[in-house]
């Protein structure tokens, strides 16, 4: 294969929408404008895969006219056919976004032939506040005491709240109750997600409200944040209350986030999947500069998705955190280093594929930290930093950064805590980097400049690390 990261063959792109698994099959819409690689004339592009791994595109589906724009939504199957286009339809919740007034509302398409045209409900919009920034509808099923019932969870964007509404035939809605502010308050709420998720390996349940915001990220930007917590089918009362807090506070760092990197916006998760199998897409840019990447004026494109991840959840002594693996392709394993003691700057004897995964166990003995660069030259590479004071992992793609825009130069970081031994699992391909450390408790993903990355160097800082096993994989 030649990505890890699905982006449509030309034009632009961002949100994911409608994330829906039927019929065998996965398929992804996504925000998209069909006339060009600047945002603008929001429509639905779609592509479907049978593996999150090949994709395969579809037309247009749900295109933007003279009225409206079609902003961000979700897709559900509608096995019962309460709402009255017929059983197994498929309808896309979208947000109308007006061209002739500052007014949003939801709205509903739908399809009988397993998403490959759609047509708009007659009786649009089926959901309307009067506001000019109540977007984003994720419907999802709720089936615990009271129910069955559908939820609608939007966000009013500027007053960073997530609002939830009750249907029980997909068109009628009632409002439920309001979360937020909350947390990362530093900016706009968008593209909220809810879904329950086991505890482990046992039978608890509890609920994720993913909401992403821009700017007020850890690495300054768009970002995704995440609250634990209960829905009881009216109300999500999350397990820790936080209060807001603005981009430049000292705490944001530390608030739970889906990804510590620039580019993992806009994260939702598959419908009509178990609560065992429950799968997240990203955005994989930020709207700090999402709009000022250079493209290939003979095939003019912006925007990828990140991987597909498996999401669950795990209890570190007494904290539920989400942990997320990456669904990749099968690769085949190209060198192994083993055992080896590094002092000092070492290029590594080995090549690294286009599209690749390396996996990383570094024991740091007595030295203060390592550092990996990945590239063609120690001059345009991305190094990834562990801190052994501060327990960081630091991602810099500063280097061959310099002629993109200002904000796409600064570096990526989390806290790990001061380890003995590092381990991390890294892809990478022509679009960008995933980075999972502490089991896919931390994640970093980042897009990067001047792509490919042939080469591997890797230094132990203030002292010699052991290199307990390295192996690439592509």
């Amino acid at each position: 294969m030649d990505l890890l990261h699905y982006a449509p063959p030309a034009n632009w792109m961002n949100d994911p929408n409608g994330l829906v698994f039927h019929n065998g099959r996965y398929h992804l819409f996504f925000q998209y404008n069909p006339e060009g690689a600047d945002h603008a004339n929001m429509s639905w592009g779609h592509a479907s895969s049978p593996d999150l791994v090949r994709w395969e595109d579809h037309p247009v589906a749900i295109a933007f006219d003279a009225d409206e724009d079609i902003f961000s939504g979700s897709v559900v199957a509608d096995e019962e056919g309460t709402a009255g286009f017929g059983k197994g339809a498929l309808l896309a919740f979208y947000t109308s976004h007006s061209k002739r007034a500052a007014h949003q509302a939801q709205s509903i398409a739908y399809s009988v032939d397993d998403g490959e045209t759609w047509a708009k409900y007659e009786g649009n919009p089926v959901l309307d506040r009067g506001s000019s920034d109540f977007r984003d509808p994720k419907v999802v099923r709720y089936t615990g005491p009271g129910g069955p019932y559908w939820v609608l969870v939007a966000v009013e964007a500027i007053d960073q709240q997530v609002l939830f509404y009750r249907s029980d035939d997909l068109l009628t809605w009632t409002f439920l109750s309001a979360f937020g502010p909350e947390a990362a308050a530093g900016g706009i709420w968008e593209c909220p997600d809810l879904f329950p998720l086991r505890v482990g390996d046992g039978d608890d349940v509890a609920w994720v409200l993913l909401v992403s915001t821009h700017p007020g990220g850890p690495a300054g930007g768009s970002a995704t944040q995440y609250f634990v917590g209960d829905f009881d089918g009216v109300t999500f009362t999350p397990h820790v209350h936080r209060p807001p807090i603005g981009a430049d506070d000292e705490g944001m760092r530390s608030l739970p986030w889906l990804d510590h990197g620039h580019d993992c916006y806009a994260g939702v998760t598959f419908s009509g999947l178990g609560i065992d199998d429950r799968i997240l897409i990203a955005w994989m840019s930020n709207w700090l500069y999402a709009a000022e990447l250079p493209v290939d004026p003979a095939a003019p494109q912006r925007g990828a998705m990140t991987m597909a991840r498996r999401l669950s959840l795990v209890d570190d002594e007494g904290t539920l955190r989400l942990v997320q693996v990456g669904i990749v392709p099968d690769v085949a394993e190209t060198a192994t280093i083993t055992a080896e003691r590094i002092e000092g700057l070492v290029e590594l004897p080995l090549t690294v594929p286009p599209v690749a995964r390396i996996d990383l166990l570094v024991d740091l003995g007595g030295a203060d930290g390592f550092a990996l660069a990945l590239g063609r030259d120690r001059q345009t590479c991305v190094e990834l930093r562990y801190e052994r004071a501060t327990g960081r992992l630091l991602v810099d793609r500063s280097r061959g950064a310099e002629a993109l825009p200002g904000a796409y130069s600064t570096q990526a970081e989390v806290t790990l805590g001061q380890r003995e031994r590092v381990g991390l699992t890294i892809w990478l391909d022509a679009k960008g980097i995933e980075v999972f450390a502490d089991g896919g408790r931390s994640v970093i993903t980042d897009l990067t400049p001047s792509p490919p990355f042939p080469h591997a160097w890797l230094k132990g800082v203030g002292g010699a690390v052991i290199v307990e096993k390295l192996t690439v994989s592509g």
